[in-house]
Protein backbone atom coordinates (compact mmCIF):
# COMPACT_ATOMS: atom_id res chain seq x y z
CA UNK A 1 0.00 0.00 0.00
CA UNK A 2 3.40 2.36 0.27
CA UNK A 3 3.16 2.40 -3.20
CA UNK A 4 -0.35 3.99 -3.67
CA UNK A 5 -1.12 7.13 -4.95
CA UNK A 6 -4.46 8.65 -3.45
CA UNK A 7 -6.14 11.50 -5.42
CA UNK A 8 -8.82 13.26 -3.69
CA UNK A 9 -11.26 15.30 -5.95
CA UNK A 10 -13.13 18.18 -4.29
CA UNK A 11 -14.70 21.80 -4.60
CA UNK A 12 -13.12 24.74 -2.84
CA UNK A 13 -16.38 25.05 -0.22
CA UNK A 14 -17.55 28.16 -1.52
CA UNK A 15 -21.54 29.31 -0.42
CA UNK A 16 -23.71 28.39 -3.36
CA UNK A 17 -21.55 26.36 -5.47
CA UNK A 18 -21.20 22.78 -3.05
CA UNK A 19 -23.66 20.94 -1.47
CA UNK A 20 -26.83 23.02 -2.55
CA UNK A 21 -29.15 20.05 -2.07
CA UNK A 22 -28.67 20.59 1.33
CA UNK A 23 -30.27 24.23 0.91
CA UNK A 24 -33.11 24.18 2.36
CA UNK A 25 -33.39 23.74 5.49
CA UNK A 26 -29.82 24.70 5.70
CA UNK A 27 -28.35 28.15 4.00
CA UNK A 28 -25.94 28.11 1.39
CA UNK A 29 -23.35 29.86 3.84
CA UNK A 30 -24.14 26.69 6.39
CA UNK A 31 -23.73 23.94 3.45
CA UNK A 32 -20.30 25.78 2.44
CA UNK A 33 -19.14 24.98 6.60
CA UNK A 34 -20.47 21.58 6.21
CA UNK A 35 -18.71 21.12 2.60
CA UNK A 36 -15.35 22.38 4.33
CA UNK A 37 -16.03 19.98 7.41
CA UNK A 38 -16.55 17.05 5.24
CA UNK A 39 -13.62 17.82 3.02
CA UNK A 40 -11.60 18.36 6.27
CA UNK A 41 -11.90 14.99 7.61
CA UNK A 42 -11.70 13.41 3.94
CA UNK A 43 -8.08 14.91 4.10
CA UNK A 44 -7.68 13.58 7.34
CA UNK A 45 -8.40 10.00 6.71
CA UNK A 46 -6.04 9.81 3.29
CA UNK A 47 -3.28 11.84 5.83
CA UNK A 48 -3.61 8.60 8.03
CA UNK A 49 -3.48 5.99 4.98
CA UNK A 50 -0.25 4.78 4.02
CA UNK A 51 0.57 6.27 0.49
CA UNK A 52 3.47 7.11 -2.12
CA UNK A 53 1.84 10.01 -3.00
CA UNK A 54 -1.48 12.28 -1.85
CA UNK A 55 -3.35 14.54 -4.53
CA UNK A 56 -6.10 17.00 -3.96
CA UNK A 57 -7.72 17.91 -7.63
CA UNK A 58 -9.55 21.35 -6.32
CA UNK A 59 -11.36 22.90 -8.11
CA UNK A 60 -11.31 26.54 -6.78
CA UNK A 61 -9.13 28.82 -5.21
CA UNK A 62 -6.21 26.56 -3.05
CA UNK A 63 -5.25 29.07 -0.43
CA UNK A 64 -6.92 27.19 2.27
CA UNK A 65 -6.31 23.49 1.23
CA UNK A 66 -2.25 23.74 0.52
CA UNK A 67 -1.41 21.05 3.05
CA UNK A 68 2.20 19.17 4.20
CA UNK A 69 3.39 15.98 2.17
CA UNK A 70 0.27 16.94 -0.30
CA UNK A 71 0.49 18.37 -4.18
CA UNK A 72 -2.44 20.13 -4.98
CA UNK A 73 -3.51 20.51 -8.72
CA UNK A 74 -6.62 22.03 -10.52
CA UNK A 75 -9.31 20.28 -12.18
CA UNK A 76 -10.18 20.43 -15.99
CA UNK A 77 -13.00 21.90 -16.92
CA UNK A 78 -15.84 19.76 -18.52
CA UNK A 79 -17.99 17.40 -17.10
CA UNK A 80 -17.66 15.18 -14.01
CA UNK A 81 -16.80 12.21 -16.39
CA UNK A 82 -13.94 14.05 -17.71
CA UNK A 83 -12.25 15.25 -14.58
CA UNK A 84 -12.36 12.02 -13.10
CA UNK A 85 -10.56 10.83 -15.70
CA UNK A 86 -8.41 13.33 -16.30
CA UNK A 87 -7.11 13.27 -11.94
CA UNK A 88 -6.70 9.77 -12.93
CA UNK A 89 -4.35 9.74 -15.87
CA UNK A 90 -2.37 12.22 -13.98
CA UNK A 91 -1.25 10.56 -10.70
CA UNK A 92 1.09 7.77 -10.76
CA UNK A 93 -0.19 4.31 -10.38
CA UNK A 94 -1.38 2.49 -8.50
CA UNK A 95 -4.09 5.13 -7.96
CA UNK A 96 -7.42 5.34 -5.70
CA UNK A 97 -9.54 8.49 -6.52
CA UNK A 98 -12.18 9.59 -3.18
CA UNK A 99 -14.60 12.78 -3.26
CA UNK A 100 -15.47 14.63 -0.60
CA UNK A 101 -18.91 13.72 0.13
CA UNK A 102 -18.01 10.62 2.80
CA UNK A 103 -16.67 12.11 5.53
CA UNK A 104 -17.17 8.46 7.25
CA UNK A 105 -14.13 7.19 5.21
CA UNK A 106 -11.68 5.89 7.16
CA UNK A 107 -8.36 4.46 6.37
CA UNK A 108 -9.38 0.25 6.40
CA UNK A 109 -11.79 1.67 3.58
CA UNK A 110 -8.83 2.90 1.37
CA UNK A 111 -6.61 -0.34 2.79
CA UNK A 112 -9.39 -2.28 1.16
CA UNK A 113 -7.60 -1.77 -2.36
CA UNK A 114 -5.38 -4.56 -3.54
CA UNK A 115 -3.98 -3.46 -6.61
CA UNK A 116 -1.63 -6.39 -6.90
CA UNK A 117 -4.40 -8.93 -7.15
CA UNK A 118 -6.81 -6.49 -9.10
CA UNK A 119 -7.00 -4.09 -12.05
CA UNK A 120 -9.69 -1.55 -10.50
CA UNK A 121 -11.59 -0.84 -7.49
CA UNK A 122 -14.78 -0.04 -7.13
CA UNK A 123 -16.82 1.20 -4.27
CA UNK A 124 -20.39 1.63 -4.66
CA UNK A 125 -22.67 4.86 -2.68
CA UNK A 126 -26.53 3.89 -1.54
CA UNK A 127 -27.76 6.45 -4.25
CA UNK A 128 -26.22 4.57 -7.26
CA UNK A 129 -22.97 5.94 -7.58
CA UNK A 130 -19.67 5.06 -6.32
CA UNK A 131 -17.90 6.95 -3.84
CA UNK A 132 -14.15 5.88 -4.71
CA UNK A 133 -11.97 4.30 -7.90
CA UNK A 134 -9.12 2.62 -8.31
CA UNK A 135 -6.76 1.45 -11.72
CA UNK A 136 -3.56 -0.14 -11.13
CA UNK A 137 -2.89 1.39 -14.16
CA UNK A 138 -3.21 5.11 -14.67
CA UNK A 139 -3.22 4.45 -18.76
CA UNK A 140 -6.70 2.84 -18.62
CA UNK A 141 -8.29 6.00 -16.82
CA UNK A 142 -9.72 7.65 -20.26
CA UNK A 143 -11.23 4.39 -21.45
CA UNK A 144 -12.47 3.43 -18.58
CA UNK A 145 -14.52 6.15 -17.05
CA UNK A 146 -15.16 8.92 -20.00
CA UNK A 147 -18.89 9.07 -21.30
CA UNK A 148 -19.74 6.99 -18.39
CA UNK A 149 -23.11 9.16 -16.90
CA UNK A 150 -22.44 10.75 -13.62
CA UNK A 151 -24.41 11.15 -10.84
CA UNK A 152 -27.57 9.11 -11.86
CA UNK A 153 -29.02 6.16 -9.92
CA UNK A 154 -27.27 3.67 -12.46
CA UNK A 155 -23.79 5.48 -12.37
CA UNK A 156 -22.29 2.90 -10.14
CA UNK A 157 -23.80 -0.35 -12.28
CA UNK A 158 -22.70 1.36 -15.69
CA UNK A 159 -19.18 2.77 -14.47
CA UNK A 160 -19.06 -1.12 -13.12
CA UNK A 161 -19.56 -2.55 -16.70
CA UNK A 162 -17.21 -0.41 -18.19
CA UNK A 163 -14.24 -1.62 -16.03
CA UNK A 164 -15.56 -5.45 -16.65
CA UNK A 165 -15.93 -4.89 -20.77
CA UNK A 166 -12.10 -3.08 -20.47
CA UNK A 167 -11.05 -7.10 -19.38
CA UNK A 168 -10.02 -5.51 -15.70
CA UNK A 169 -10.44 -7.74 -12.46
CA UNK A 170 -12.67 -5.51 -10.53
CA UNK A 171 -12.68 -5.82 -7.21
CA UNK A 172 -15.70 -4.59 -5.20
CA UNK A 173 -15.39 -1.87 -2.15
CA UNK A 174 -17.18 -1.44 0.62
CA UNK A 175 -20.37 0.63 0.32
CA UNK A 176 -20.82 4.24 1.45
CA UNK A 177 -23.60 6.93 1.26
CA UNK A 178 -22.71 10.05 -0.16
CA UNK A 179 -23.71 13.26 1.88
CA UNK A 180 -26.28 14.97 -0.97
CA UNK A 181 -29.45 15.49 1.24
CA UNK A 182 -30.06 16.70 4.68
CA UNK A 183 -31.23 13.21 5.28
CA UNK A 184 -27.97 11.81 3.97
CA UNK A 185 -26.03 14.36 6.02
CA UNK A 186 -27.67 12.95 9.10
CA UNK A 187 -27.16 9.72 8.23
CA UNK A 188 -23.59 10.20 8.09
CA UNK A 189 -23.18 12.30 11.09
CA UNK A 190 -24.80 9.09 13.16
CA UNK A 191 -21.98 6.96 11.61
CA UNK A 192 -19.53 9.07 12.22
CA UNK A 193 -20.30 11.12 15.87
CA UNK A 194 -16.27 12.58 16.33
CA UNK A 195 -16.50 13.88 12.77
CA UNK A 196 -15.66 17.51 12.05
CA UNK A 197 -18.84 17.04 9.75
CA UNK A 198 -21.00 15.98 12.40
CA UNK A 199 -19.89 18.44 14.95
CA UNK A 200 -20.57 21.35 12.21
CA UNK A 201 -23.97 19.96 11.23
CA UNK A 202 -25.09 19.75 15.04
CA UNK A 203 -23.68 23.13 15.59
CA UNK A 204 -26.46 24.62 12.84
CA UNK A 205 -29.42 22.86 15.64
CA UNK A 206 -31.57 22.13 12.55
CA UNK A 207 -35.00 22.52 13.43
CA UNK A 208 -37.18 18.97 13.91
Amino acid sequence: MSALTIVVLAKAPRPGFVKTRLVPPLTYEDAAAVAAAALRDTLAAVDATPARHRILALDGDDAEWQRTGWSVVPQPTGGLDRRIAAALAAAPGPVLLVGMDTPQLQPAHLLAFDPDAYDAGLGPAEDGGYWVIGLRDPGWAAAAVLGVPMSQASTGAVQLSRLRALGLRVQLLPRLTDVDTIETAEAVAGEAPSSRFAATLAALRLPR
